[in-house]
């Protein structure tokens, strides 16, 4: 019987890998997890939770501002970017030695490295150039923001990553993409003070979201004085002589910015990981391909989370790490379950959503009908603040199942965990009507309308 150093090998410090070998190590299998940064991945270093800590920290020029219409007299107001950077790093680092803790006390061993593949069942640790074997290998490696190396002048450029990091403010950012993480750091930087442009190759931002979300959200940014720039893109990035940069577009104009933030997708990271080496097959993204229970084409090897073409979640590498773990050592085969899960963007207003849009269950169901209702939130009639809020839910036509559930406003990402609960469990329209309103909050909107908005047969809008 072949021996193995490990049962299970984790090549990757993320939520996802760090949950399967906490979970492993547990059940008291000898696991070991190699990482070569930092433990916590992209949501704990670089995404989620600093991004969420700048959001917070971008929405009290206007908390300021709307003070006065409640009888507060604020005064005088100034931002220090270097306190907010240093607090910032000094929870990152309590959380990363809380991850750290958790994998040693479960019994897991902490190998600080990057690890590369070098057959399936052979691991190379390239800090030591040693080479050891494991039974099964997880690969959990994540993945990292698009360098755009063919734009002239990337290098330039700043990614998300180092947007945690700057020495300075800047005074003028331009911005290109259109998805969730450029929408939100256009609004952290513009909420800090910051000239900020937001550029675009679509015809609307948030590609994928509900239609009413994505205008609502783009009118309400560009109310506030964010400049969005739709179907245009940047061709060349050029610096100047005083060390600022130009960023030249295809529409001909050139926009000067003390920097230029590239965020146009992600890439899994299988760069020069030695996946041909183990038999591991990856698809034309390079992201690992996977069978339903998360299973490479190595008969030995698993993968989950950001390095696969699943949803990239946090929370969704998580549940794949519980539901490898029930799959392979506690033999319980379990898929994950991807259907329903809600999401947010954290803009100014936010978005919450759950489910389908308007669009996708047009295409599903032969008679849709929309709820829907824009208001001003009561918060904003003191502040004097003409930003409206939206709530829609999507309806099954048919069987009444509410299907989706969006909301652009304050608060959003919060109503839409408690929304996905409520789609997932499968609730119709009329539990949402005999379920008692709450006032006074923007919520009560949710189980107050009664009547639909219009109705949609055969993908056709039919009002009233």
């Amino acid at each position: 019987m072949t021996q193995f150093d490990y049962d299970l090998f984790v090549i990757g410090g993320g939520s996802g890998g760090v949950r399967a070998a906490r979970r492993t190590a547990a059940l008291g299998h000898k696991v070991a997890i190699a990482e070569e940064f930092r433990f916590g991945g992209t949501c704990v270093i670089r995404g989620c939770v600093p991004k969420k800590l700048f959001v917070y920290a971008s929405q009290y020029s206007e908390h300021f501002e709307d003070a006065r219409g409640y009888g507060w007299n604020v005064g005088e107001t100034r931002f220090d970017w270097p306190t907010l950077i240093a607090a910032k790093d000094a929870e990152i680092d309590r959380l990363e030695q809380i991850y750290s803790r958790n994998i040693e006390s479960a019994g897991a061993e902490i190998l600080k490295s990057r690890a590369v593949l070098e057959g399936p069942n052979k691991i190379r640790l390239l800090a030591t150039d040693r080479v050891v074997t494991a039974e099964k290998i997880l690969i959990a490696t994540g993945g990292r923001a698009n360098p755009f190396a063919d734009l002239p002048g990337a290098e330039h450029c700043i990614s998300s990553n180092e947007a945690f990091h700057l020495k300075r403010l800047p005074e003028r950012i331009v911005i290109l993409g259109g998805g969730y993480i450029a929408v939100e750091f256009a609004n952290i930087f513009h909420g800090l003070g910051v000239d900020t442009t937001l550029i675009y190759r679509g015809k609307r931002i948030l590609q994928g979201f509900d239609d009413d979300l994505r205008l609502g959200l783009s009118d309400a940014m560009q109310a506030k004085g964010i400049n969005i720039r739709c179907e245009d893109t940047i061709v060349r990035v050029e610096q100047k002589a005083d060390g600022r940069f130009e960023a030249h577009l295809k529409s001909g104009d050139c926009l000067d910015a003390d920097e230029v933030m590239l965020a146009v997708g992600r890439l899994p990271n299988t760069e020069d990981l030695g996946c041909d080496k183990a038999g591991v097959k990856l698809d034309h993204t390079g992201a690992v391909c996977i069978d339903e229970y998360s299973k490479t084409s190595a008969p030995n090897i698993w993968a989950l989370g950001d390095v696969t073409n699943r949803l990239q979640l946090t929370p969704v590498a998580i549940h794949e790490a519980m539901c490898f773990v029930d799959t392979v050592f506690l033999n319980k085969p379990t898929v994950p379950d991807l259907e329903t899960v809600p999401t947010a963007v954290f803009s100014q207003p936010e978005i919450g959503t759950v489910g389908l849009s308007e669009q996708v269950a047009a295409e599903q169901f032969p008679n849709v009908e929309i709820y829907s209702a824009s208001f001003r939130p009561m918060r904003n009639i003191l502040a004097g603040r003409n930003e409206k809020m939206l709530v829609k839910l999507v309806v099954d036509g048919a069987s009444r199942k509410v299907v989706g559930a969006h909301v652009l406003g304050p608060d959003a990402g919060e109503l839409a965990q408690i929304l996905g609960v409520c789609v997932k469990a499968g609730l119709t329209k009329d539990d949402f009507d005999r379920t008692m309103a709450l006032h006074p909050t923007a919520a009560e909107e949710l189980v107050t309308i009664y009547q639909p908005s219009y109705r949609l047969l055969d993908g056709k809008r039919q009002d009233g």
